[in-house]
Order: C-alpha cells, then structure tokens, then sequence
C-alpha cells in the first residue's frame, strides 16, 4: 500500500464543506475513482474567466497556479457551461479539470464558447482518515423513502440553467419574510455550490440544505433525486416552517433529475405552488406541454419570458398562464405564492 502523508492545501472547495477539513490533511496515493471522493490536486495553469473557486466559508478566491485544492470527484452536464465525468480510474499524476466553482473534479469532456477549457489540475492524492479515503457523504444527512409530515412546498424550475429560477426563488422568499412568514429553502437538484443557499437564507429563509447536505457532489445521472428531496424536507420540517422553497437547478429536461423530482406521487401531492421560469415564449410553451403531460400544474410562469409585456401578454393570451416577473412585480408574485400555500393549509386542514 501506498504510503500516506500530510500535504498542507491552500483552498478547500466549497463542496467539502460538511467534512470540516483543516488546511493540513493526510492524503493517499492509492486512489479510488468514486463520486465524492476527496480529490487533492495542483493547479497547472491560471484563467482569465471561470478563475474563481468557492471555499468551505462561501468566499469566492481566484485559482492561482501552483494552488494546492481540496475538490471532490464528479459529475457536470452544464448546457451552458462544462461537461465532465468522474474518470474510470484515478492515479497520482493525471490530469483533470474544475468543472464547477464548488470545487467538483473530473475529466471534461465537453467545453464552453464562451469559457473556452476548464482549468487543469494535476492530482496530488486523496484525503484519508485512519487509511479510509474521505468522501463528502461521511457525516451526511440521511436520504429518506418517505415524508414525516406533511409541509406545503413551493417549487421553482425552469426550461434551463440560467432561466431566472435563483432570483424568482429569492424574490419570494424576501416577501414571505417580510410578510412574517416563518419559510425554510432547499436546491433539490443541480451541483455542488453553497452560493445559492447562502443567498436563499441572505433573502430571509431560517435554513437552506442542499443536496451537498447529503452527500453528493451533483444530481447528474442520479436516481435518488426523490429520496434526496425527501430527506431535506424531513430536516427541515423540524425547525416547523410554515412552507419548504425548493429550487430544482438545471432545466426540465436536462439530466440531474428534475422529473424524478416531479414523478414522485407523494413529494407531488406535498406542492402548494409551481413556479416555470423561462428564458422566452418558446420555453414557456415547452414547459407547459411536457408539464401538463406529466401532470404536473403550472400556477405562474415567471423569469426572462416575463420581463416585459410582449412576454406576459403571450403567456396569457396564447397559453393561459399567470406571468410574473420576480424583480419588477416582486410583491406581486410573493403574494401569489402566499395566497397558494394559504389554500394548500385550508384544503390540508378540510381534509
């Protein structure tokens, strides 16, 4: 067996944050190519644009050549961004790539026009402790197959990454606050970063988890997404939230399982309110005919698509939906979306 020694890192990535690393880690040269896995390496290079890695305190640093990082093994397939796999074996030397600001290691296989290629890393060994390889599920939150109760969930998704979900999620949690509502938040699916949690609690949620939360550097390619979702609205239902704000990251149709998320009988009967963001009329359109499909209601539609008239108008007339724009009718959404988790606690309480 390789021998084990200590290796002092200069940035522990975001992702590793629930195993409270110290700078000076023990690390193994006998590695194991397994998602989750704690992956030291060298920065080989520096970038002029996605240069910036999220540390464990949600700081955002510049990746600096000849920087030691603490990352995990994963998976990303980023319509607009990187496309990377978790390479079929590992070994001390090889080169890979940061396919994500939270610090998740793999081997691109697909770049981005405007990103041009991930930044090359060279693997140095993986963290160990007592001779066992360190993965980020150590110390997670348990998945669960069934709720403990029932909370009325309010859940944003969208035609792709970058359609506005983020922001509308936001938005409607800082009015729910406002307002005196007592909400907690979550990022259902997606990868590994503690920005959008951060900013969900910044807007006033009492507690945001993530999938990182319980274990796994992305949802890519994953069939637990529901026990997932489940596992963090059990967590969360402790602190006793009057609604449970989830965003599911990527688009409807990409492959970190939003429609598992929606395909669940039981997390289905749970949504008090869904909100479609969309980036225009064509998006909304998609959105409505593969969610009514998958019987899956549409209550407002909201992002890019609604950012004027021409977009709300089209959503209305043509498609028979609500449009609201999460910046310029902020209270007017937050109010929509209270009224909806109202009903559900009155129809709850009928029954």
């Amino acid at each position: 067996m390789a021998e084990e020694k200590k290796i002092r890192v200069d940035k522990l990535a975001s992702v590793t944050v629930n195993l409270q690393l110290e700078k000076e880690i023990e690390i193994t040269e006998k590695l194991t190519a397994r998602a989750g896995n704690v992956c030291v390496v060298r920065a080989l290079e520096e970038k002029r644009v996605y240069d910036r890695l999220e540390l464990v305190t949600g700081r955002m640093a510049k990746i600096s050549k000849g920087d030691i990082i603490a990352g995990a093994l994963g998976e990303r397939r980023a319509l607009q961004g990187f496309a990377g796999v978790v390479p079929e074996d590992v070994k001390k030397g090889d080169v890979l790539h940061v396919l994500n600001i939270g610090g998740i290691i793999g081997k691109a296989v697909s770049f981005s026009r405007d990103y041009g290629q991930p930044l090359k890393v060279e693997v140095l060994g993986m963290a160990v402790k007592g001779g066992r390889i360190l993965n980020i599920r150590d110390g997670a939150y348990a998945v669960a197959r069934a709720l403990d109760r029932s909370v009325p969930l309010v859940v944003v998704c969208g035609t792709s990454m970058n359609s506005g979900k983020t922001e509308a999620l936001a938005r409607i949690i800082q009015v729910l606050a406002w307002n005196g509502m007592r909400v907690c938040a979550a990022k259902a699916t997606g990868i590994s970063a503690l920005k959008d949690t951060l900013n969900m609690e910044d807007h006033g949620a009492v507690e945001a988890l993530s999938f990182i939360d319980f274990g796994y550097p992305s949802t890519v390619g994953i069939k637990e997404v529901p026990l997932i979702a489940k596992g963090i609205i059990n967590e969360l239902a402790r602190i006793g939230p009057e609604a449970i704000m989830i965003e599911l990251g990527d688009g409807l149709l990409g492959e970190y399982g939003v429609r598992d998320f929606f395909q669940d009988d039981e997390l289905r009967s749970c949504i008090a309110c869904t909100i479609a963001c969309a980036i225009d009329p064509v998006g909304a359109w998609g959105m409505k005919e593969i969610m009514q499909k998958d019987g899956i209601p549409i209550h407002v539609v909201s992002g890019p698509v609604t950012d004027n008239t021409v977009g709300i108008d089209f959503l209305k007339k043509t498609l028979g939906l609500v449009g609201l724009n999460a910046l310029s009718q902020q209270e007017e959404l937050g109010a929509y979306v209270e009224r909806k988790i109202s009903e559900a606690k009155t129809g709850a309480a009928g029954e």
